[in-house]
């Protein structure tokens, strides 16, 4: 994913992968031990969405996330 993340970005990609994944919206909650009102609204990219469970999701649609510092403190190893 390399366009703007926001909530929105984030629930398209989700519906996106779902779909390509031929997977359900009720498989997926049940799967991710979510509601299916959660996977709608991550979907709809409702921006107070419990970041916990939008890992979980993430996770188990097998999307890998990476964040990254805007620079590197050489102390840190």
């Amino acid at each position: 994913m390399t366009s703007q993340l926001t909530t929105q970005s984030i629930g398209v990609f989700v519906k996106k992968t779902r779909k390509d994944m031929h997977i359900t919206q009720k498989d997926l909650a049940l799967t991710s031990g979510t509601g299916l009102r959660f996977i709608i609204e991550l979907e709809h990219g409702k921006p107070t969405c419990q970041l916990g469970k939008v890992l979980t999701v993430l996770k188990t649609l097998g999307i890998k996330v990476q964040v990254t510092a805007p620079f590197q403190n050489s102390l840190v190893q």
